[in-house]
């Protein structure tokens, strides 16, 4: 894709069926594990970030979404957000590669935490990152998410992937929605 401006009216979230699954699965590899973008971690961690069973398993966990912004017939972005206590948690955050820096991301983001504060009734909004991913927590840090402390080894248990590099570590990032 070339890089022409986009039309951020364009990216309205919109809540994601069982039918969206295959094509979320997709993105979110393409993304993460894919070749091109700047959010990829191709570099630290081999295989797959997830698999069709997983997005299905997320879908259908009560007060979870996916929700997902499509141009003609291409998934340009997804994002999931699930109520978790007093909290909402985001993951499989992807915006294709061909699309990325060119604000959507901040944007659908933006939907996201509106979404979690006004639908979800959330006072604070979740999610993980790898560790070892300076430039993806720059970016949610300059968002207004926080550090929260502490880090964890990386879930092999989840099998989102395969380390390829040793001593990898997650933590958790926080934002307030006020």
């Amino acid at each position: 894709m070339t890089q022409t401006a986009i039309d951020l009216s364009r990216f309205t979230l919109k809540k994601a069926t069982l039918d969206h699954c295959p094509d979320i699965c997709d993105l979110v590899n393409l993304t993460y594990r894919g070749n091109t973008g700047w959010t990829r971690e191709t570099h630290i961690i081999g295989g797959d970030r997830t698999n069709l069973g997983e997005i299905t398993t997320a879908m259908t966990k009560s007060g979870a979404r996916f929700y997902v912004v499509y141009l003609e017939q291409l998934l340009a972005t997804c994002i999931y957000l699930s109520r978790e206590q007093h909290h909402a948690y985001i993951g499989f955050f992807a915006v294709h590669p061909g699309l990325q820096g060119r604000g959507i991301g901040k944007h659908v983001l933006q939907q996201a935490e509106t979404i979690a504060k006004q639908q979800m009734t959330a006072t604070k909004i979740r999610m993980f990152v790898v560790s070892q991913r300076p430039e993806l927590i720059a970016f949610y840090q300059r968002r207004g998410y926080q550090r929260i402390g502490g880090t964890e080894a990386y879930p092999l248990q989840l099998k989102i992937g395969i380390p390829k590099v040793a001593g990898l570590t997650i933590e958790f990032l926080e934002k307030q929605l006020h």
